[in-house]
């Protein structure tokens, strides 16, 4: 290892030093404080760990499962290959053993051994002939180290990180967790990290329609009109929802997406009462791995990417991943298209085998960003003057409409074990990005009768650069017969966005037969601010481990400071006015969850979220944050030796100070307090080695608890809706997923998919007077293996969503905005592994 030097950098640096010497310093200081770091408190060695005898009672299971139980019981470091355990059972264990004496029991049969290099770590190898060893040719992972994502196999994930941030089994998590696998967004060709959580309970993934521009989320009811729920690699993605900056992920970049449902700002920060998305990119693996695809589609699509990876060393302690895209699509709206270009260089590098340093890169164009609109209710829920608007109708102006959107993206992701309690992790990432937006928008009827709609215009010239770093040190350790594993973090963030808005009107346009061309604009006065927001949390989390109980208790304080300075003057306030706000927040979250033998595991759970403001109401006060509770109830059931997972949850969660902002007003409104509850069922089965299910349903009651006054340029409304649902949150949602892979005869290669969405009725406004209607969706995919007949890694696949074609309106954020939903689209993609 190279000497590293302190170099007193101050954590507060001066405002006029540049943003990114901010960064730079900032993730410098925190490398010395992980390097460096010193145990906080000491924990007696365990000698003879090898030959002391301690009870179990393991069930039979999985290979993968019933080891990484055996290893935390026993506070050993075991590492394997998902490679090594698939599709293998093991006895479980039951009674008392040596560690060598139980590792000989539970690999019993399966081909496997567990060698012991160093006296005190175990790596499993196969077992060979004549006595010789064959060392693992994958990565190999520590189930101790607590980064170990688990298994991935067909639809079912073991484990994840991100109620947790530790490698939890989840089955042993007291909340409710979702995950996407790779193989399921293959399947079922998602093109948006949205449309890849079609199929899991809790979450409406198409709020604002057939837009493909940001990854809307409306999680167990709560929509707030942003994308701050998203996380990449364990970081707030930390693009500005007050501002058209939302970042965005391709998902051909990813490997698998969490889902988290309910409050989690003990971990994460400023989050949303109803969960978190956390996507995991595509990182280097130490086998070679080349993939190059091709894709075609209705609505003019055509599609390109490459994953490249591999080992770049001999003694593969160096590995690369090249992932590339190019995608172009006309879209379903007239005049609009679609088209993005992305590369994500990322390469891992093991310094040893407890030092461990990937650094990641992700660079995306979007020319055009596609339609982003919504019509009135008045023309889609129901006919106007005995005609409906259609689902093609674009509003806006060819020769002004246009989006426009460079990313960029570099970080890293730094682990280093000091020994067997302690290792230390640190996640960091740097973004800047532009955006250019000219929109052409409708607002309104011009007469009560009329066939033509009012029309405004939007420009927008953003700059955003943000930051973040979380910095994380682990122990597990044994107190008697309980096993501790804590974690302590400190992660900080910075983000500063610059916008110059635009906006005016244009002539109005008939709905039903629109003429192009009449593009002049009458602009009204611009604005331009500088947005700032800076973020720092303390947390601390222990995962007790009791016998058959799993505890969790967490708390963390934020202290969040935001500002908005007028770069002009505007509304009254001269130029270089600006509104600060300053807060402190302490969270909490607790569970407790038990682990029966026959696989059931009920658990309940409490936890906090809140979320500062950065908006400002019409007088130019900032407001308060928004403040969520959640109590939780559910039964978890796992059959004992599979993966299969049933989930069953019972939620309530209650938020304060909710804010929304109207399309055409440049300022938000607080909407008092909401509640909400309801029931979620899912359910991930691998049937057979062939067929594959997956189940969802939900249901949600949410309502206003406390009425909605808004403050308006010229006086307060106080409204009173006090026990109506609101907008865009449907009372019911159902989905069921069935994939069949034929593995012999005439069939053999030939892969089968379908599946039914259905979204229950919703309403159009917060004064309940108007009904968005349910609509059913069905979905389908048929792949064949080209390699059953010659064309070996050669492999085809058709998707088709909305196969019956229905027209339909998503969801309505208030009578003059209702989005409508996608048709039907079709696309084929031929791929190519060697």
């Amino acid at each position: 290892m190279t000497e590293r030097v302190n170099l007193n950098i101050p954590f507060g640096c001066s405002s006029q030093t540049g943003l990114l010497r901010h960064a730079i310093r900032a993730a410098l200081f925190c490398t010395v404080l992980s390097a460096g770091a010193v145990p906080m408190f000491a924990v007696a060695a365990q000698d003879g760990v090898t030959t002391a005898r301690q009870s179990y009672n393991i069930a039979a299971g999985p290979l993968n499962d019933v080891l990484n139980q055996f290893a935390r019981q026993a506070g050993i470091t075991l590492a394997s290959t998902p490679q090594q355990t698939s599709g293998i059972q093991s006895p479980g264990l039951h009674g008392e053993y040596s560690t060598d004496q139980a590792l000989s029991h539970l690999l019993s049969a399966s081909g496997l051994t567990a060698v012991s290099p160093d006296g005190s770590s175990y790596v499993l190898q196969a077992e060979a002939s004549g006595g010789t060893l064959a060392l693992p040719t994958t990565d190999i992972k520590g189930f101790a180290l607590g980064n170990a994502l688990g298994s991935m196999a067909g639809y079912n994930a073991t484990h994840s990180q991100v109620a947790t941030k530790t490698s939890t089994a989840l089955r042993e998590t007291s909340q409710s967790v979702s995950v996407v696998t790779r193989e399921q967004m293959d399947d079922q060709g998602a093109q948006t990290v949205s449309q890849a959580m079609r199929y899991t309970p809790g979450v409406l993934t198409n709020p604002y329609g057939a837009t493909h521009r940001y990854d809307y989320v409306a999680m167990r009811g709560f929509n707030d009109g942003s994308v701050d729920n998203i996380y990449l690699d364990g970081l707030k993605s930390m693009g500005d929802s007050g501002t058209y900056s939302s970042m965005q992920v391709d998902p051909y970049f990813l490997e698998r997406v969490d889902i988290l449902k309910g409050p989690s700002s003990v971990l994460y920060g400023r989050s949303s009462p109803g969960g978190l998305v956390a996507l995991t990119s595509k990182k280097p693996l130490y086998e070679a791995y080349h993939q190059i695809q091709a894709t075609v589609g209705t609505q003019g699509q055509r599609g390109m990417g490459f994953d490249f990876t591999g080992p770049v060393d001999d003694d593969k302690r160096i590995a690369y991943r090249l992932v590339g895209l190019a995608d172009t699509s006309d879209t379903q709206f007239d005049h609009t298209k679609e088209k993005r270009f992305a590369l994500a260089p990322t390469v891992s590098i093991d310094f040893t085998e407890d030092t461990s340093l990937t650094l990641q890169a992700y660079l995306q164009h979007d020319p055009d960003g596609g339609y982003h609109g919504g019509m009135p209710a008045d023309g889609t829920l129901h006919q106007r003057n005995g005609k409906r608007i259609s689902e093609n109708f674009f509003e806006g102006e060819p020769g002004v409409d246009g989006y426009e959107r460079d990313q960029q993206s570099f970080g890293y992701q730094f682990e280093h074990r000091f020994n067997d309690v302690f290792t230390a992790r640190q996640n960091f990432r740097y973004l800047d990005s532009q955006v250019t937006n000219d929109q052409v928008y409708a607002y309104g009827w011009t007469t009560p009768t009329s066939n033509e709609l009012n029309r405004y215009y939007t420009g927008a010239e953003e700059k955003l650069h943000s930051f973040i770093v979380d910095n994380m040190l682990q122990a597990e350790f044994f107190s008697g017969a309980t096993k501790h594993t804590v974690l302590m973090g400190a992660d900080y963030q910075r983000r500063k966005t610059v916008v110059d808005w635009t906006s005016g009107s244009l002539a109005p346009i008939n709905a039903f037969d629109p003429v192009y061309g009449n593009s002049a604009i009458t602009y009204f006065s611009p604005t331009s601010y500088l947005r700032r927001l800076e973020q720092t949390g303390v947390y601390l989390q222990d995962l007790i481990e009791m016998d058959k109980w799993r505890f969790s208790l967490g708390l963390r304080q934020d202290w969040v400071k935001t500002s908005d300075e007028n770069r002009i003057a505007e509304f009254g306030r001269p130029e270089g006015t600006e509104i600060n706000d300053k807060r402190s927040k302490l969270t909490g979250r607790a569970g407790a969850l038990y682990l029966f033998d026959n696989g059931l595991a009920p658990y309940v759970s409490y936890s906090e979220s809140f979320n500062p403001n950065s908006y400002a109401d019409s007088a130019g006060n900032p407001l308060s944050p928004t403040d969520g509770k959640q109590w939780e109830l559910g039964l978890k059931y796992q059959p004992p030796g599979t993966d299969d997972l049933y989930t069953a949850s019972l939620f309530r969660i209650d938020q304060e100070n909710l804010a929304t902002k109207l399309p055409q007003e440049n300022f938000y409104r607080a909407v008092g307090a909401v509640r909400s509850q309801g029931l979620e069922l899912e359910a991930h089965l691998q049937l057979t080695e062939q067929f594959k299910v997956l189940g969802s349903y939900t249901f949600t009651d949410i309502e206003y608890s406390k009425s909605m006054i808004s403050t308006l340029s010229t006086a307060t409304d106080i409204i009173e809706n006090k026990g109506n649902s609101p907008t865009q949150a449907p009372r019911h949602m159902a989905s069921v997923w069935a994939d069949y892979k034929f593995d012999s005869g005439a069939l053999d290669g030939l892969r089968l998919g379908g599946g039914v969405r259905y979204v229950g009725y919703s309403w159009a406004d917060a004064e309940n007077t108007m009904k968005v209607p349910s609509y059913t969706l069905f979905d389908a995919s048929v792949g064949y293996d080209l390699g059953k007949v010659g064309l070996k890694g050669v492999d085809v696949r058709l998707n088709a969503n909305n196969l019956t074609n229905e027209t339909y309106v998503a969801s309505c954020a208030s009578l003059s905005y209702c989005y409508l939903g996608e048709e039907r689209n079709v696309a084929a993609t031929v791929s190519y592994q060697f």
